[in-house]
């Protein structure tokens, strides 16, 4: 079995897929972690509730440069209804309130 390294930890599961689709259709196999543990929010610490990015060392270089294509550490997303930039960390579009 190959070895795997972390890629990126946190953001939310929105973003977690979004980075795992783009990754694949690069032809990087990704596997998420973390995503079960998102039920225990408001139970579990803080540190427990991020979804984890996961690749094979050898796919690693790669996947760092198309993360970092897409600005992986401070992405952006626009609303569907008003159209308008919103930062990673919201789940509700702060221009409208559009709900993600």
């Amino acid at each position: 079995m190959e070895e795997r390294s972390k890629m990126v930890a946190g953001g939310s599961l929105l973003q977690a897929h979004r980075w795992k689709g783009l990754l694949e259709t690069s032809g990087i196999t990704v596997e998420l972690r973390g995503e079960a543990l998102l039920g225990g929010t408001g139970d579990l610490p803080v540190d427990l509730q991020n979804v984890q990015l996961w690749v094979s060392e050898s796919k690693y270089e790669l996947a760092k440069v198309q993360l970092l294509d897409l600005n992986a550490e401070a992405p952006q997303w626009r609303c569907i209804k008003c159209h308008g930039m919103n930062e990673s960390s919201l789940d509700l579009c702060w221009q409208c309130g559009w709900e993600v």
